[in-house]
């Protein structure tokens, strides 16, 4: 369903339905059951009318949400809101986790893991939430860029756009280091796609709306959209590197 009401238009974009995990993928004809891609760990769900969401599911706000849960125990109820204005006043890019690192995925003192991540790779240690929350964002923002690029390549696509749909598209500095990791386009919103897609579908089954095509319309006219645009500057490029060597 979120899929469905994904507010795009032509072929150039994929979707990343952000939340505690994250589903990143296009929506294709055919499926592809390469063995490149069960390599990769993508698979193929059924999509509305008989097309294929070619998609892999990886870590998402869980390694924020943890962090929260830890500080939130020792006294500190800080909201979203507050952790992304610290992150702002954080260095930008100067210490890195690869958040598929099976440790990240585990619940529990989630700060401690991540310090403990950079000072086994020899990176600066965060000290502080401000330093903690930039890093898990712009890691995630990175992990994303790694596995659009491969998305690409098994799909034989160029994406241009990827839209951000979910409860995580209100991170608005995580979708703005997202257009930043990847160099591509990001629109982020609706937040409630799913509850959006499921009402969709059932208008469109009733004969209530024509075409899946007028569908992502009326959720382009109903919900606010946020666009972000890339900074192409060198330090991402370096950043992509970096992750790289984490893997």
């Amino acid at each position: 369903c979120a899929v469905f009401a994904t507010p795009a238009t032509g072929g150039d974009w994929a979707y990343l339905s952000s939340g505690t995990w994250s589903l990143l993928g296009a929506e294709l004809p055919e499926t592809i059951l390469t063995a490149d891609a069960l390599a990769a760990n993508f698979t193929n769900e059924i999509g509305y009318n008989h097309t294929a969401r070619f998609l892999k599911n990886i870590i998402g706000m869980w390694i924020l949400q943890e962090c929260r849960r830890e500080w939130a125990k020792s006294g500190s109820n800080y909201s979203y809101d507050e952790l992304q204005q610290l992150a702002t006043t954080a260095e930008p890019l100067r210490s890195l986790i690869h958040p598929n690192d099976p440790r990240f995925a585990a619940p529990g003192e989630m700060p401690q893991k991540i310090a403990d991540y950079c000072r086994e790779t020899s990176q600066p240690v965060p000290g502080n939430p401000g330093e903690i929350v930039r890093t898990v964002l712009e890691s995630l923002a990175l992990l994303y860029n790694q596995t659009l690029n491969r998305l690409d390549q098994l799909a034989g696509q160029t994406t241009r756009r990827l839209h951000i749909v979910g409860g995580g598209s209100r991170n608005t500095l995580l979708n703005q280091f997202t257009a930043d990791a990847t160099g591509r386009t990001v629109i982020a919103g609706p937040v409630e796609a799913t509850a959006a897609g499921n009402i969709l579908l059932q208008a469109l089954a009733l004969g209530d709306i024509p075409d899946h095509t007028t569908a992502r319309r009326i959720v382009a006219d109903s919900f606010p959209l946020e666009t972000y645009t890339p900074d192409t500057a060198l330090h991402w490029q370096a950043a992509r590197t970096r992750l790289a060597a984490l893997t």
